[in-house]
């Protein structure tokens, strides 16, 4: 009996062991990588070299667009693998940064101007991810809302009422995870209100962002597309890692069932409201390092198109050194 509890308890022991080896490994492969790619963006970045370009046209939404076409692990307008990909990222941080304080500091002196970044997809297709490793580069900048399902205040007013209450302010990054769009996606798809109600509010919506766009905001609008079976996958590993229960929720599963509902949906939404001044973007997001890279560079094309400026100084500069080194 004291043996059978002795091999019993070696088993476990075994058991652990072998977690913690495999827990190590993981570990030092993640240092390895991480500092190959801290590696080739130092010589990026000192190299000067901006190898990047052409994303927001690789991947915008144009007339007789196809999601079903869309390969959800390919790397449209980048041809490197995971490594170069993550170095790329790094190497064009400080771009972004200096980028968003030049949209805050333009508002010090008047500008009006801001720049909204929407993002939408299904469950565990990265949005987070997006929030945690692109636009974290200038926090303090940035207001971020994730819309979850509407409150008893808000379902009492227009739908886009909460949407206007969340837009950023002057010299702001706004980040929207989910959006007006829950109200033409989800909504139709569960038929959480008259199908005569939903349809009306693709034109109410194209509205709404010309007067977001003409009061000097600009906006870039993301899909970013997983397919089924990745978002399968990234669902199993939360239910197998005790540190991931906390993102699961029963109800991702449940939704998979209206998978093609949605992928109807997002069409519908694409053909409707992908317009000129506010084009959508599908991101293909079964690769998480692309994605974050794709995002990053349509936030940085829409940047470097707006051609900020740092505020000219509305004191005489030489005359304040000259009583800064008196004083």
């Amino acid at each position: 009996m004291g043996k059978g509890k002795k091999n019993k308890g070696d088993r476990k022991g075994d058991k652990s062991g072998a977690q913690a080896d495999a827990d190590a490994l993981e570990s030092k492969e993640k240092a390895s990588e991480e500092r190959e790619v801290a590696e080739l963006a130092e010589e990026m970045v000192a190299e000067g070299v901006h190898p990047l370009g052409g994303f927001s046209d690789a991947l915008h939404v144009e007339k007789g667009f196809v999601l079903a076409g869309i390969d959800a692990s390919s790397t449209p307008a980048f041809a490197g693998d995971k490594i170069a990909g993550k170095a790329a990222l790094k190497s064009s941080e400080e771009e972004l940064a200096d980028l968003l304080e030049r949209l805050w500091a333009e508002s010090t002196a008047g500008s009006q101007r801001a720049l909204l970044l929407i993002v939408q997809g299904m469950d565990t297709s990265g949005k987070g991810g997006i929030m945690r490793h692109v636009v974290s580069v200038n926090p303090e900048g940035v207001k971020a809302t994730a819309f979850k399902a509407p409150t008893e205040e808000e379902l009492s007013h227009d739908f886009l009422w909460r949407i206007e209450k969340a837009l950023p302010q002057p010299g702001q990054l706004g980040v929207f995870d989910r959006s007006q769009y829950e109200d033409v996606l989800i909504v139709r798809v569960h038929d959480l209100v008259p199908e005569d109600v939903w349809s009306k509010r693709y034109a109410q919506i194209n509205q709404f962002e010309r007067r977001v766009i003409a009061s000097g905001t600009k906006v870039v609008k993301v899909m970013t597309h997983i397919s089924k079976d990745e978002q399968k996958a990234r669902l199993m590993e939360r239910l197998e890692r005790p540190d991931k229960h906390y993102k699961f929720n029963p109800g991702d599963v449940d939704e998979r069932g209206h998978w093609l509902d949605y992928m109807e949906a997002y069409q519908a939404a694409f053909d409707k409201t992908s317009t000129v001044g506010a084009p959508w973007h599908v991101v293909p997001s079964d690769r998480k390092w692309y994605a974050r890279l794709a995002v990053q560079q349509l936030l940085l094309e829409a940047l470097r198109e707006m051609e900020l400026q740092w505020p000219k100084a509305d004191f005489d500069v030489e005359l304040e050194k000259k009583r800064l080194t008196e004083s």
